[in-house]
């Protein structure tokens, strides 16, 4: 399950090291701990990293087949955790020490930064392989953090990115040997941790109105 540790500005964020699925519990201890990175006072930033072979694999499919009936409040669940990260009145980075899909790859993009590895794992979206169209708000978020040419070809293509193509994509903004993911986020994070506070929240809110409002949204059954 997710962990929230801090190291003088920076609170770290570990996801966990199995594949760190939206199951609902890891839903609700994520946002638990950004409600003490949002509750703190005075300089800080968020970085959010894992352990291991994945940062984020995304949703929990095995959840969602056995709990069907559930699933617009699940989906409105990711959305709102989505949203929360992109409005999120601290700077945020993403440590993508390993595979980033699906959800988890659009939970990077909900961050300000990400650093990945350079020499191994794959950021991706592969919801036209597997049959999953994004929802308007997942669109939305998707159009608004990557050029149209490359939000393009990595919705319609499902195209793997490894490290230095997601950084000549402008993915990420940052590709480093294994052991410097994390400590790369965290010097960009510590960097810009005075900026915290109302006026990064506004300003935030602000420049992405129009996605906040589509994954704030009511999901309804047509996504």
């Amino acid at each position: 399950m997710p962990t929230l540790d801090r190291s003088d500005d920076v609170f770290v964020l570990d996801l966990g090291d199995t594949e760190n699925r939206f199951h609902p519990e890891w839903i609700a201890a994520v946002d638990a701990a950004l409600d003490e990175v949002e509750k703190a006072e005075g300089p800080r930033a968020l970085v959010t990293a894992a352990t291991g072979k994945f940062f984020s694999n995304g949703l929990d499919l095995d959840w969602l087949l056995t709990h069907a009936d559930q699933h617009e409040d699940y989906v409105t669940s990711v959305h709102g955790l989505l949203a929360r990260v992109l409005a999120l009145p601290v700077i945020t980075v993403a440590a993508l020490q390993g595979h980033t899909f699906a959800a988890g790859a659009m939970l990077s993009l909900a961050h300000d930064f990400r650093v990945m590895r350079s020499d191994r794992g794959f950021w991706c979206l592969p919801e036209a392989d597997i049959g999953i169209p994004f929802t308007r708000g997942m669109s939305a978020l998707i159009q608004a953090r990557l050029t149209p040419q490359v939000a393009h070809a990595a919705m319609v293509t499902a195209s793997r990115y490894g490290g230095a193509d997601a950084l000549a994509a402008a993915i990420v903004d940052r590709a480093v040997d294994e052991d410097a993911v994390r400590s790369t986020a965290v010097e960009i994070a510590a960097a810009q941790a005075h900026k915290a506070g109302d006026t990064l929240g506004t300003i935030k809110e602000r420049m992405y109105a129009p996605v906040l409002t589509a994954l704030r949204a009511r999901t309804d059954p047509r996504g």
